[in-house]
């Protein structure tokens, strides 16, 4: 390919060149055993690897909607990649969600055509937290520092499952996690030794999401079960290990944690139940307006 012409670059002949939009890419589980452990249940398997991929999914997401809307263009660079890696991950994911379910369902399906009580991510990822008049960027950093630093700690105990493929994921994942725990940690620094105005803007943005954290502990039933076979994680006894390093963090910044009451659960059910937020209906309208005005289209 010359790039004479910039146009060359999408065409068809040179399809491999799309990596942006998922195409071109060795599968990283190509090599890995995806048989189903004889005693796991597949719908508890199924579940988790929906909870794990629709959490990536849904943050993926939002970190997307910053696209051209950042501070600086790095930034803009940085969001964007972050979100690209958390698409990666939920695409394994929900792939293997849909291939343990066994109902015929592909990671499209999965991803566009369940409606919002089907979704199991942590409310955390669905909250609008900018760039629109919902949220700001300290506010996005500040959910990226918690998200990423929980999900490392998670994915690092993951990549001992039983389950090949999850262990497969998870290793994978905690070289893309520890980047991105990293570079909000360096934003936090960065906010909270600024001016004034921008270490008001971090401290209240740590206020924001704060609330949300007690879920990331709290173990579902489905995730316990899986546990006591080494299949999952139990994230009740990620806390003291997410809570050293955030607190590190909050240390270097001369930020005190935030005394904020979380939010009450809807009905006794959080969203790893399918009991969303306000934030989730337009979220999923814009994810899924384009595959679900277009039935089977592909591009």
């Amino acid at each position: 390919m010359s790039f004479d012409n910039a146009y060359e670059a999408i065409s068809e002949s040179n399809d491999e060149q799309h990596w942006a939009f998922g195409t071109g890419f060795d599968d990283p589980l190509s090599d890995v055993d995806k048989t189903i452990l004889s005693d796991v249940d597949r719908a508890d398997l199924a579940t988790y690897c929906l909870m794990l991929g629709d959490d990536a999914l849904i943050l993926s997401q939002r970190l997307a909607e910053w696209c051209s809307r950042a501070p600086e263009l790095e930034e803009d660079v940085a969001l964007a990649n972050i979100a690209l890696d958390l698409l990666g991950q939920a695409r394994m994911l929900l792939t293997r969600a849909g291939e343990v379910e066994g109902a015929g369902r592909d990671e499209d399906a999965l991803a566009y055509l369940r409606d919002e009580p089907d979704f199991r991510n942590v409310r955390l990822v669905e909250l609008d937290c900018g760039p629109g008049p919902g949220g700001d960027f300290a506010t996005t950093i500040a959910r990226l520092l918690v998200f990423a630093t929980w999900r490392l700690a998670l994915m690092t105990h993951l990549t001992n499952s039983r389950d090949p493929v999850l262990s497969a994921i998870a290793a994978k994942a905690v070289k893309e996690l520890a980047y991105h725990r990293d570079h909000a940690a360096q934003w936090t620094l960065r906010l909270a030794g600024g001016t004034d105005y921008s270490r008001e803007r971090m401290t209240v943005a740590l206020a924001t999401i704060w609330p949300h954290l007690p879920e990331l502990f709290t173990p579902h039933p489905t995730e316990l079960r899986l546990a006591a076979m080494d299949i999952a994680v139990n994230p009740a006894t990620l806390k003291s290990e997410v809570d050293s390093v955030i607190g590190q963090v909050l240390t270097a910044a001369a930020l005190d944690p935030p005394a904020t009451p979380p939010p009450a659960p809807v009905t006794n059910r959080t969203g790893r139940d399918g009991a969303h937020t306000e934030a989730m209906p337009p979220l999923l309208a814009e994810l899924q307006h384009l595959a679900r005005s277009l039935p089977g289209a592909t591009w």
